[in-house]
């Protein structure tokens, strides 16, 4: 973590991932997170581990790595191992569509301290490095000789743990709601539910129920589309 101008952290993250539409839309996303930036992307694990070694001499400090599990050379936990055998600390985000179990397990063993399986959307990524940020800014900077209390290592480890997930309603699936969060969230301003279905080459009551399940669960705001002839429509606005 570096400071900014105006002494807000500014956390620098490296991205590692061999398809280079995926890293840019990653590097993307990091900028769209008020206090992270990038400063690199790698797309082997070799290249991840080179990059790293030339940030740090650079005295350019790597907070944050969000590591692909499949590169063309080395598995992602092997990369995070020899991160952690180089001595690094840096803390390791796994984001990968690798779903094995066995796979999940030893990637706590390896240092990784956080698991996005892909696809996902803006939000669930987001909710991601929130969450690395509240675990650093919980325990606060590690100064020699300081310590910490029990409730504070219960807050900074309980940022780190995913939400539980809220069941859907009955004739919800993840996959639509994931199109539907994800174009509302690209939108750059409120989207009705007939335009969120031709958009997305969905009947206009499909698209309402979903759009109002987002705004019942707060993720999205819901108000009335004013001048609009006939029935009353509504507009759906992500909240950011």
């Amino acid at each position: 973590m570096i400071p900014s101008s105006d002494d807000v952290p500014v956390w620098n993250v490296l991205v590692v991932d061999d398809e280079p539409i995926t890293a840019a839309a990653h590097v993307d996303f990091v900028g769209r997170v008020e206090g992270f930036r990038a400063v690199g992307r790698a797309g082997s694990g070799r290249e991840a581990l080179s990059r790293l070694d030339e940030l740090q001499a650079a005295g350019e400090r790597v907070d944050l790595i969000l590591l692909d599990m499949n590169l063309p050379d080395l598995h992602g936990l092997d990369v995070a191992r020899r991160i952690r055998g180089r001595g690094y600390t840096v803390d390791i985000i796994a984001i990968t569509a690798v779903r094995d179990l066995a796979v999940v397990r030893t990637a706590v063993s390896a240092g990784i301290t956080q698991y996005l399986i892909k696809p996902f959307s803006f939000a669930s990524f987001r909710a991601k490095l929130d969450g690395f940020r509240q675990f650093h800014s919980t325990l606060g900077p590690a100064h020699p000789g300081s310590s910490a209390t029990q409730d504070s290592i219960d807050n900074a480890f309980a940022a780190l743990r995913p939400q539980t997930a809220v069941p859907l309603p009955k004739g919800l699936i993840p996959e639509t709601l994931t199109q539907v969060t994800g174009h509302l969230e690209a939108a750059r301003g409120p989207r009705s539910a007939t335009e969120v279905a031709e958009a997305l080459n969905m009947s206009r009551v499909t698209a309402r129920r979903y759009l109002e399940h987002l705004a019942a669960a707060e993720r999205a705001t819901r108000q009335p589309r004013h001048g609009t002839r006939g029935r009353p429509e509504y507009e759906y606005l992500w909240r950011t």
